[in-house]
């Protein structure tokens, strides 16, 4: 396994370019911690005219990385800041649509940050504050509890839950409740990315 890794090394080949079994990585690829084995994004900062296929040094870049299984993004950097300088959000979209884009970069690269972390996003809302959280996708509704606080894993009790997409539509908590569209999940839910959430807990 040592020499095939070496062997791939020495050819200019990315450990994480190289086929394993699921034992094989588990068992020495994976423990071994290998700088190349890691995953990887390639942003390419381009100029405005460019902005949304990319140019001839994006290919090269596409091309000398096809077999990673990495993602490669194209962002044009300085056109981005001039948009976030617009005060109005409508300036700022119209801005996007007249160089061909439906969102600024910045947004897609968080966004490809996460999927290639594997992770996601749930909020918490209260009257003084809203905020996000980072978990890992697969994280029980106790495990996110966490996140913000040990004891609110330990003495989990149960999760009010509302689906994002939800909230958007009805505007607020209150209406979502009115609609029913609010649920109640136990220690074994798996939350969704973008699922807002009270815990109940008791230590």
């Amino acid at each position: 396994m040592l020499l095939k890794i070496k062997n791939g090394l020495e050819a200019g080949i990315s450990v994480r370019a190289l086929e394993f079994s699921d034992d094989e990585y588990v068992d020495f690829v994976k423990p071994a911690q290998l700088i190349t084995e890691k995953p990887v994004m390639y942003v390419c900062n381009v100029d405005e005219g460019a902005a949304v296929s990319g140019n001839a040094y994006v290919d090269k870049v596409r091309e000398a990385v096809k077999d990673e299984k990495a993602e490669v993004l194209v962002l044009a950097v300085g056109t981005e800041a001039d948009i976030t300088e617009l005060d109005d959000y409508e300036e700022r979209q119209m801005f996007l649509a007249d160089i061909g884009l439906d969102e600024p970069g910045s947004a897609k690269l968080i966004r490809s940050a996460y999927k290639l972390l594997n992770q996601q996003t749930y909020f918490t809302a209260g009257v003084k504050e809203v905020r996000a959280w980072t978990i890992n996708v697969g994280a029980t509704a106790p495990q996110a509890a966490g996140v913000i606080h040990t004891d609110f894993e330990k003495g989990f009790i149960r999760a009010e839950v509302i689906a994002y997409d939800d909230y958007v539509q009805f505007g607020s908590e209150a209406k979502v409740k009115e609609a029913g569209k609010m649920r109640v999940e136990g220690k074994s839910y798996v939350v969704k990315d973008g699922d807002v959430m009270h815990f109940l807990f008791n230590v």
